[in-house]
């Protein structure tokens, strides 16, 4: 067997398709599905059971995967270490950030890796956390800033960062500093807000749930500047972090209560699988993406009422 043909089994084991992993791995489909049927062949065991919806793995598939992603990591590992030999870390680490949290680290983020890493590459991808946990257990990304990750036991994560939830509606002439609205209160108003399942709609109805209510909404949109162009239009209220307003393009146009009775609060973690062990320059970079959260987010005083 040789390496090309373990990654590429990997791949397909772990996203569960061969056309997913021939698009992630940009190999043509035949090539891919030769290249793990050949190692089928080589080790007299099949690995995969296909079937109209993708693979699944067999014993000896499960057995084999288990091998694969250990070889394939003492690569990585052999390559690190031999460019330490010249003084650096190297090798590509895919990051995945939330587009609000991408808006404030991803420039001191690169300007750091550069400075700390210039051997090693570094691939920023932005989407909604629920789609980049799954391609953190899917291998397509290394380690991500999730949001209220939903538990797993593919994915090892640590809150790294809480951040307060805000009831964001257009700015008022005499707005109170400080502002403060009850979750209840939360409920009975026009929400604008994210389709399931976005990590804060899931968060305000699980609170809600508990104290026995239920959000008004108005309409269901993804994408933070569209939730803030429909609160600015009068559809309704919105629930964010004042992180997504501060990155906003004008955000005094918006006044925001602090949710309280009981406090909203959105939880950001820092993920990895927990199927790979990390390479060293993936554990350079989880150590850097934690220094320039704490630096740029941390600490941040509350938004001014505008």
């Amino acid at each position: 067997m040789d390496l090309k043909q373990l990654e590429y089994f990997v791949r397909v084991a772990e996203l569960g398709s061969f056309t997913r992993a021939s698009i992630v791995i940009d190999v043509a489909q035949p090539a891919l599905s030769r290249q793990v049927r050949q190692l089928e062949v080589e080790l007299r065991q099949n690995l995969l059971t296909r079937n109209g919806r993708g693979v699944t793995l067999t014993d000896a598939g499960q057995l084999l995967l288990a091998h694969a992603r250990g070889i394939l990591h003492q690569i990585e590992r052999a390559k690190e270490d031999l460019g330490r030999m010249r003084g650096a870390l190297a090798g590509r680490v895919a990051v995945g950030l939330p587009p609000s949290i991408a808006k404030r680290i991803a420039v001191p983020l690169t300007r750091a890796f550069r400075q700390q890493l210039p051997d090693a590459r570094l691939a920023i991808t932005e989407a909604l956390s629920s789609a980049m946990q799954e391609s953190v257990t899917a291998g397509r990304i290394d380690l991500a800033l999730l949001y209220n990750p939903a538990p797993s036991a593919d994915i090892d994560s640590v809150v790294i960062l809480e951040e307060d939830l805000y009831l964001v509606g257009p700015a008022q002439p005499r707005a109170e500093p400080d502002a403060q609205v009850s979750l209840r209160e939360v409920a009975s108003q026009p929400l604008v807000i994210p389709t399931q399942p976005n990590s804060i709609r899931m968060l305000v109805e699980a609170e809600m749930a508990n104290i026995g209510c239920r959000p008004t909404i108005a309409m269901e949109i993804d994408g933070v500047a569209a939730i803030l162009d429909l609160v600015i239009d009068g559809v309704g209220s919105a629930v964010l972090s004042s992180n997504a307003v501060l990155t906003a393009p004008r955000p005094q146009a918006f006044a925001m209560r602090r949710i309280v009775d009981p406090p909203l609060r959105s939880r950001l973690a820092l993920a990895v699988s927990s199927q790979r062990p990390a390479t060293l320059t993936q554990q350079a970079v989880l150590k850097l993406v934690r220094e320039v959260v704490d630096q740029t987010m941390n600490g941040s005083p509350p938004p001014a009422q505008c």
